[in-house]
């Protein structure tokens, strides 16, 4: 029996593949339902009212599972909750959870396996299992660097973000300007009396619809050199919506895809019309006053750091995690530990366009695994040596990713599923005869 952390999207991924591969498991989740950050209700959900979907239904949808065709490019969130509740229907998930229950401590066994101590409505629970996959999500512990100086507004993070009515007649200062503050602000010029944005960095900004099309849809029928794809992508942008200077906002200082881009129609549009101002890097705070690095001040009654995430494994101890210097444990393919071998870090993962569908290939290479390591099979013992060997190695396809903590577990999407599928043919090709059942 394995024991499985979460009912997000990689949870239910992991779930579904656990299933099956007739693989017996509970699932433990902290929330009523399904649907993990995706249900605005669940208390540990950073959604907020206006979010949908940044990448497109059709990029991003379960293969076996397809989103209603008559749905929206860009689904609402409430959407998306009720796909996944549809999701763990379909496939009879429900019967393998315990909801309302959260993990307190995971801790290893002599034996390979995994203690778990969990508690439900107040009772706590103490059980051994075989393994452990962990599928608790990467967008739900805030990054909330203190501010220098002394602020005395109002100060939140967007994790705490629902709606707009929060910045009814305030001066606001959104700081951060990747896809969720772009969202934000553009929520804010409906309420707020000013909307200003402190950017740090350089971004590159696509819109959501192309000639009529979701973007993330046109282009890769042609697979094109890397560096060749970079120039010519940036320069396609470019001429679709300018540069970032253009706007007020500083140019990116690095190739395109070397950082995640800005996926928004509507933040250049409130910029180019005064509705939003682009301010510096935020130097000191005195009272309401914020003082930037090019020295303009101006004063705000509200802050909100929309500055990310960190990863956030509470119930483990980070030692048992390979968790060395930066911001993400080292394992090899963002998945499996070089010591532990029934340990398994699902969705620690970011690349553009890798969808739902790109996070269950992940959930069945493990899920083949383990039932490789139940039939004793050789494929299980080459993928142990390729984990000891290459454990750390980031399949960056060769984009120099920018050194940020929020991009420690980004990684290229064709070369990690090119190498994820790799593993899955090797996986399949060799089980006993017996196994036959489970390719797919």
């Amino acid at each position: 029996m394995y024991a499985l952390i979460g009912a997000g999207p990689m949870g239910l991924a992991a779930a579904r593949n656990l299933q099956k591969y007739d693989i017996p498991f509970t699932g433990f989740e902290l929330h009523s339902d399904v649907g993990g950050l995706w249900d605005i209700d669940n208390p540990h959900s950073t959604m907020y009212d206006s979010a949908h979907l940044i990448s497109s239904r059709h990029m991003t949808e379960f293969k076996e599972f397809p989103m209603a065709k008559s749905g929206a490019p860009y689904p609402h969130h409430s959407e998306l909750r009720q796909y996944f509740r549809d999701f763990a229907q379909h496939f009879r998930l429900y019967p393998h959870y315990r909801f309302n229950t959260k993990v307190i401590d995971a801790s290893p066994l002599d034996n390979g396996g995994w203690r778990i101590v969990s508690e439900q409505h107040g009772k706590r629970h103490i059980e051994d299992f075989d393994g452990l996959l962990i599928a608790n999500g990467t967008l739900h512990h805030p990054n909330a660097p203190a501010l220098p100086g002394e602020y005395t507004g109002e100060l939140m993070h967007s994790a705490d973000y629902r709606n707009p009515e929060v910045f009814a007649g305030k001066r606001v200062l959104i700081v951060g300007c990747g896809n969720s503050a772009c969202d934000i602000a553009v929520d804010a010029v409906h309420r707020a009396s000013a909307v200003d944005v402190s950017v740090r960095r350089g971004y590159y900004f696509l819109p959501k619809f192309i000639a009529g099309r979701p973007t993330d849809t046109l282009g890769g029928l042609i697979p094109l050199p890397r560096p060749i794809k970079q120039r010519l992508d940036a320069l396609m942008i470019r001429l679709a919506v300018g540069k970032p200077s253009d706007y007020g906002l500083p140019d990116p200082d690095y190739k395109m895809y070397e950082s995640h881009p800005v996926i928004n129609s509507q933040m250049l549009h409130h910029l180019g019309h005064g509705d939003i101002t682009a301010r510096g890097d935020i130097a000191n705070t005195n009272g309401l006053s914020v003082e930037f690095s090019n020295g303009e001040c101006a004063d705000y009654d509200l802050i909100l750091q929309a500055t990310g995430y960190q990863l956030h494994y509470p119930f483990i101890d980070r030692k048992h995690l390979n968790w060395q210097d930066g911001g993400a444990p080292s394992l090899y393919l963002n998945v499996f530990h070089p010591e532990h071998r029934n340990l398994f870090v699902m969705g620690m993962i970011e690349a553009t366009g890798l969808g739902w569908e790109g996070r269950s290939e992940q959930a069945e290479m493990v899920a083949l695994y383990i039932r490789q390591q139940l039939a004793g099979g050789k494929a299980a013992q080459q993928l142990e040596r390729d984990i000891k060997r290459h454990c750390g190695e980031r399949l960056d396809g060769g984009y120099r990713y920018l050194q940020l903590e929020r991009m420690a577990y980004y990684v290229h999407k064709d070369s990690y599923r090119r190498s994820i599928n790799r593993h899955i043919q090797q996986l399949q090709r060799d089980l006993p005869q017996s196994d036959a059942a489970y390719v797919r």
